[in-house]
């Protein structure tokens, strides 16, 4: 199974900031965006639909505050994902662990089971003996009730 990597998640200056995520730097890939938007050079991707349609007529300082919003968002919505995978995670290792005890308790329930099956079958052939060696005294019994009359 995957597993996730410990994110820790902190609040600086009202945005959400993920901490031991490799090789990213949030403040070096908005001091990029910010570097080419002064140069007026606008984004590859200009049809897509990050921005509304009021979103071309706005100045840069007003996308960049759109732009990090709109981050921000995102990676509250990061947070909340990383959040329930971990949920999901733990619950998982909760459900493994009481699936392998429930094994261990069905395999332990199983060897009572055969013990006690065995037991039965040898306690059933001594009552079959013990009923054979009852018909033989009853039988000598009568036999010597005759002898007797």
């Amino acid at each position: 199974s995957s597993k996730i990597r410990n994110v820790e998640v902190q609040s600086a200056d009202g945005v959400a900031v993920l901490e031991d995520c490799i090789g990213f730097s949030l403040a070096k890939t908005i001091s990029k965006v910010e570097e080419r938007l002064k140069k007026g050079v606008l984004p590859d991707c200009q049809d897509d639909d990050i921005f509304p349609r009021v979103g071309n007529e706005m100045g840069a300082e007003a996308q960049i505050r759109f732009l990090k919003a709109n981050l921000r968002v995102m990676q509250e919505d990061l947070a909340n994902i990383v959040f329930e995978c971990k949920k999901k995670d733990d619950e998982n290792q909760n459900l493994g662990t009481r699936l392998k005890d429930t094994e261990e308790e069905n395999s332990r329930l199983q060897r009572t089971i055969s013990l006690q099956q065995s037991q039965i079958e040898k306690y059933k052939m001594l009552s079959q003996e013990a009923n054979k060696k009852t018909e033989g005294l009853q039988q000598e019994v009568t036999a010597l009730e005759k002898v007797l009359q």
